[in-house]
């Protein structure tokens, strides 16, 4: 019997807050994060049934530990889910997060599921990127790709030789601004909305409570970031300043088909319109958004012009600027990442993508008139990845 594709939405998303690794969740288990997100979501939907819950996905880059153990179900026996409710773990890198999103929505939408939650956690002060990993070595051997893809920081020095018109004057100018704006949205109350207060204990000063990210450092400046070093390359671009940084976090996210949500009356923050995913050159991977971008730009049947709100992981402002470059986008327009980015906030690898759906589900409740919003990020290893949203609440009026 053939099938009718579903409508699917996002309903909410909630995230710990940020913190830099080892520091604020240095004795904090990877999988306790994300537990914490998941019970977060059915806290605030007391209208939803847990057992009509059809499927978690959580997303760790390194699957190891405590990040390890099919987490997805792990963490949803662990979140008090009924034990009838499966779960599944996925990684792609950054975005794992994103990838765990369009894969449970493609369940949705073919009726394999009603309601999922997927999310991502990343502990880098307890799992390094990299840890026990072992790369074949034919990739280096065969010269498949060049050595400095596997670390990168070097990929995005490569980036600013592809395009030297993105100087190290204007990647710092991004990054101050990404500082402002993480700052200015604090201030206005935006960015708490979304945050799990999660407790936190330390051998040395016992136990605390996390409620706001770690890693902003608010009144930075571009010439404060110009005196910084350049690790990756003497007399490089790259510098701690302008980049991502290594954190700890976890988000999640309730995705669930419009018609059901409805019935459950769940709200619908975003409705998902189509994604795409692309290879790039791995040594120049934060280039990935362009073509995933423009992949679910032809499968939406849309412009980039009838994108009206933007967030974009920042892992490195050179990877921002090339993408505002590629588009004709002015890199300081208020419709990209209007509440700062992963500069300021902090980059926990797999659970990105829903900190990014979750700024772009407010941007669509405070402008109605923006109909189309698009999340995307680079990815490691020389990939890139693109979701399209409409806001249900549009209005040409």
């Amino acid at each position: 019997m053939p099938r009718t594709a579903r409508e699917v939405v996002f309903v909410d998303g909630v995230r710990t807050p940020f913190g830099k690794a080892g520091s604020l969740y240095a004795e904090t288990r990877a999988d306790d994060l994300v537990i914490a997100c998941i019970r977060d979501l059915l806290r605030r939907h007391p209208e939803l049934p847990p057992e009509r819950v059809d499927e978690v996905a959580v997303a760790a880059t390194t699957q190891i530990g405590d990040q390890g153990l099919t987490i997805g179900r792990s963490a949803a026996l662990l979140s008090g889910l009924p034990k009838s409710v499966p779960g599944f773990a996925i990684d792609r890198m950054c975005a794992g997060a994103m990838t765990a999103v369009t894969t449970t929505a493609s369940g949705i939408s073919f009726g394999g599921y009603d309601v999922a939650i997927a999310g991502g956690v990343e502990h880098m002060g307890r799992h390094p990127m990299g840890e026990q990993v072992d790369p074949n070595p034919r990739i280096v051997a065969e010269k498949l790709v060049d050595t400095s893809a596997l670390v990168m920081g070097s990929t995005a020095e490569n980036l600013h030789d592809r395009f030297p018109g993105i100087t190290r004057q204007r990647a710092d100018a991004y990054a101050a601004t990404s500082q402002a704006r993480v700052a200015q949205a604090y201030a206005d109350g935006v960015l708490q909305e979304a945050l799990v207060p999660v407790a936190t204990r330390s051998s040395e000063l016992g136990w605390g409570l996390a409620t706001v990210d770690e890693p902003p450092r608010p009144g930075t400046t571009v010439e404060t970031l110009a005196g910084l070093r350049t690790p990756f390359r003497p007399h490089g671009r790259v510098t701690a300043g302008n980049a991502a940084g290594l954190n700890d976090g976890a988000t999640a996210c309730l995705l669930a088909a419009e018609d059901v949500a409805a019935e459950l009356g769940l709200p619908a923050a975003m409705r998902l319109v189509a994604f795409g995913f692309a290879g790039v050159e791995p040594e120049v991977m934060g280039v990935g958004p362009v073509p995933s971008t423009e992949k679910a730009l032809r499968a939406a049947g849309l412009g980039i012009d009838d994108i009206g709100a933007i967030e974009i992981n920042e892992a490195f402002a050179v990877q921002v600027l090339a993408f505002c470059d590629h588009f004709g986008l002015a890199e300081d327009d208020t419709k990209i990442n209007p509440y700062g980015g992963a500069i300021a906030l902090g980059h926990p690898l797999a659970s990105s993508g829903v900190r990014l759906m979750i700024h772009l589900a407010r941007t669509f409740r405070e402008h109605p008139e923006v109909r189309y919003g698009l999340t995307t990020m680079c990815v490691g290893l020389g990939m890139g990845g693109s979701v399209i949203w409409e806001n249900p609440n549009w209005s040409d009026r």
